[in-house]
């Protein structure tokens, strides 16, 4: 018999949540509750923080009767809708000691419980009226879970206790060679972008438009951790000429010399991962390089990093199916594919700034302040990484960051013009 669009919903919705709650089943109530830098927050406030996303835009406004946990979550795990009220600031979530981890976990099963009720009494035009929200809020609860990770590197990356790591049934994938660098030739012309369909798309995804590309070739594969190295050892940090001067500029205030989470030893580099500190394997995807380290890469190179639409017009016909996705019991961390697809591993920059396609609307309501509000100061990053959920990235899909941003999964892929 096949599921009504309710059962389907609530089936993925009790899916998505468990997930999170999969991921932070090994940890303690400290490691939860710290803030190791202004960016990034703790593992607890996410829990909270997808849990008030329900009840602010499903419960609250579409469930008659419902009693909220606690009326002072609005102003703790708001993250950032004027909206909707005032908030705690987000350098400052680190000092949410109180209410504690137990708190926290009964505010997210009271409003699990909620929803499940909303489903048990909801018929197909209330399912059909607010099915984008419903898929907002997945989606939403999906780009947490890939936060909580790095977030929580990031907190153990600054511990003196090497047992600091994240567990993993799995022993690390043995090094092994990177697929040849190949070059992808793609003609000129007039092309489709941006998202046009009935499955789910955030709403900076649309609408979908035509612009023109002129000829353009991308790489077959995201650069290497031993071909980053080789950029270091030329003397890429020291040289200004390959920097955008606002990278020169950090990389001497900051003094940088690799990407985030790298060492130097006697006995050679090594990397910090989720799993604790191992040997750099020279073949996987370098990841927790900021734009400003992707461009001056490229630079060096003798290539550049591809605009946004050359890397979806790439990607429009890839499958996601080979890429590693996000598993609590996998390998979090970049490795080498059998065959390098444009999907997973690393978050990939591209030269675009984030920005709204021609006709761009943000939706009415505090939900429209999801993606429109940030079109500023920003680039795009396509394709997903290693600590991002199944099914979650698409062709279309804009993923944005600062350009000093490194904490994320962040590498690149090379492209140059025909």
């Amino acid at each position: 018999m096949a599921q009504s669009s309710g059962e389907t919903l609530r089936a993925r919705y009790e899916a998505v949540r468990a997930r999170i709650m999969a991921l932070a089943a090994p940890l303690s109530a400290e490691d939860l509750c710290v803030q190791a830098m202004e960016d990034a927050s703790p593992g607890k406030w996410h829990l909270g923080h997808t849990s008030w996303f329900w009840e602010t835009f499903l419960l609250k406004p579409h469930h008659p009767g419902y009693q909220a946990y606690d009326a002072r979550f609005n102003f703790l795990f708001n993250s950032y809708y004027e909206a909707v009220g005032a908030r705690q600031a987000r350098p400052e979530r680190g000092l949410i000691t109180r209410p504690g981890l137990e708190a926290v976990l009964a505010y997210r099963a009271h409003v699990d419980a909620a929803v499940s009720a909303w489903f048990d009494q909801a018929d197909e035009r209330q399912l059909e009226a607010l099915g984008r929200v419903i898929a907002t809020g997945l989606a939403h609860e999906e780009q947490h879970q890939e936060l909580f990770l790095t977030d929580l590197k990031y907190l153990f990356s600054r511990s003196a206790f090497a047992e600091a790591a994240y567990p993993s049934p799995h022993a690390a994938p043995a090094p092994a060679s990177p697929p040849a660098l190949d070059w992808m030739a793609f003609e000129g012309g007039v092309f489709p972008f941006g998202h046009d369909g009935q499955d789910f798309a955030f709403d900076n995804e649309g609408p979908a438009h035509e612009a023109v590309l002129t000829p353009f070739a991308l790489a077959s594969r995201a650069v290497t951790n031993g071909e980053y190295l080789e950029f270091i050892e030329d003397g890429g940090y020291r040289q200004p000429g390959l920097w955008l001067a606002d990278g020169w500029a950090l990389v001497q205030q900051a003094e940088r010399s690799a990407p985030l989470y790298w060492r130097k030893t006697d006995a050679g580099w090594r990397e910090f991962t989720l799993h604790g500190e191992r040997a750099l394997d020279p073949s996987a995807p370098v990841c927790h390089i900021d734009y400003f380290e992707a461009s001056a890469y490229a630079a060096w190179a003798g290539a550049r990093l591809p605009e946004e639409r050359e890397w979806e017009h790439a990607a429009r016909h890839d499958g996601r199916d080979d890429a590693r996705w996000m598993d609590p019991d996998g390998w979090l961390h970049p490795a080498v594919q059998g065959q390098a697809g444009m999907f997973g591993e690393v978050w990939q920059w591209t030269r675009s700034a984030y920005g709204a396609y021609p006709g761009y609307r943000a939706p009415q309501g505090a939900i429209g302040e999801y993606n429109g509000k940030f079109m500023c100061g920003q680039f795009v990053l396509k394709g997903g990484s290693a600590l991002t959920p199944p099914e979650h990235v698409r062709a279309s899909y804009r993923n944005f960051f600062p350009p000093a941003a490194q904490w994320q999964m962040t590498g690149l892929r090379l492209a140059r013009d025909s």
